[in-house]
């Protein structure tokens, strides 16, 4: 099997960038179809629609109805096509960037992600997650390439609510263990090959970040100010991790968060609340030695990431309700089989409530 790598043409990142990448993004189209939901146009579409401005850039500006559904992308993508513009970038968060994902793929656009968020690693990856009008899950569309553009503006994410960056820690700090397992098993990535020693790197200086510059970055956001350590955190969650997840692959951490899916008590938790969560199950599961587990549970703590059960809002019935997560965990197709050894939902069963006990342990002696 062929090694694959992929990633975006460009990714810029810096305060401001939302308002300077007009002069990268004009080698891509002189006129692009903007899109956002109306808090994301009123907090940033000003600065970047003047930015493309000042390049000699036109655009159209459209509003996005909060959910990335086929009726929405057949909807906005009809109005770039009338408004004959040659390019789509997407502002906000993971539906509207899927969205401008999917209207550059439908019609042949190259396409510009602004993410206001850092609070998970999809802006730089080849898919977008469809949801039915009704915002129930419907698919995956996987593309032939990632984004032309990654545009990350420390300025904006600074200021975003803190518990989305801590979010965007937690999917992070379960790509270098999820990629590990990958590569030992010689599995197939998203990217449609086996890992290269370049994407398992990216995934492993992005774990190493995430523990040196973490809570630092944590304290930045919460001053809403940009350091240098919120700029590290910031490529972490989105650039390294991205890599990291697509050219290497996922395994058990990102399989028991949908396991978790199904428990009406996780609907409030964010995406990377639960990977972090799952990583700890994870490593029970491959069985990592105790001090690799402290570590991470020393920085769950640290930035403020769930490390029990009870954290997470599951509080009774507490059998039942993991046995049905460990069956979704490992249903056909799951990543969880990704894993370098077979893997059953007894033993998933058994990892989470070890690493509940991991979690509740660790909270009282700290």
């Amino acid at each position: 099997m062929l090694q694959v790598i992929q990633s975006p043409a460009k990714y810029l990142q810096g305060p401001d960038a939302s308002a300077l990448f007009g002069q990268y993004a004009k080698n891509l189209a002189d006129s692009f179809f903007v899109i956002a939901d109306d808090f994301v146009m009123k907090l940033a579409g000003d600065k970047v629609l003047n930015g493309l401005h000042e390049n000699g850039i036109s655009c159209h500006a459209e509003r996005f109805n909060g959910e990335c559904s086929h009726a929405e992308i057949n909807r906005l993508g009809a109005i770039a096509q009338q408004k004959g513009c040659k390019g789509v970038v997407g502002i906000g968060g993971g539906k509207t960037l899927d969205t401008a994902k999917a209207i550059g793929y439908y019609h042949k656009l190259p396409v510009v992600v602004i993410p206001t968020i850092a609070s998970t690693d999809a802006p730089t990856s080849a898919l977008s997650v469809i949801y039915t009008e009704a915002g129930e899950f419907e698919e995956y569309l996987i593309y032939p390439k990632n984004p032309d553009m990654v545009v990350m503006d420390t300025a904006i994410i600074a200021k975003a609510p803190v518990r989305l960056l801590v979010s965007g820690m937690g999917d992070a700090l379960s790509t270098w263990f999820e990629a590990k397992a990958c590569y030992d098993a010689r599995a197939v990535s998203m990217a449609g090959g086996q890992s290269t020693a370049a994407a398992l790197s990216l995934a492993r200086l992005c774990y190493d970040t995430l523990l040196a510059e973490g809570e630092k970055a944590r304290l930045a956001a919460e001053a809403g100010v940009v350091t240098p350590a919120l700029e590290r955190i910031v490529e972490a969650n989105t650039y390294l991790s991205g890599i990291g997840f697509e050219s290497s692959g996922l395994a058990a951490a990102h399989a028991i968060h949908n396991g978790f899916t199904i428990l009406e008590e996780c609907h409030h938790l964010y995406h990377g609340e639960k990977v972090a969560f799952g990583t700890l199950a994870q490593l029970v599961l491959q069985n990592s030695p105790m001090d690799e587990i402290e570590t991470v549970l020393n920085f769950c703590q640290k930035v403020g990431l769930p490390m029990t059960l009870s954290e997470m809002g599951v509080k009774e019935g507490i059998e039942e309700k993991i046995l049905a997560v460990a069956k979704a965990t490992c249903a056909e197709g799951e990543t969880i089989h990704n894993m370098p050894f077979p893997v059953s939902p007894e033993s998933v069963y058994g990892a989470i409530l070890t690493a509940d006990r991991l979690g509740a342990q660790w909270l009282a002696a700290h």
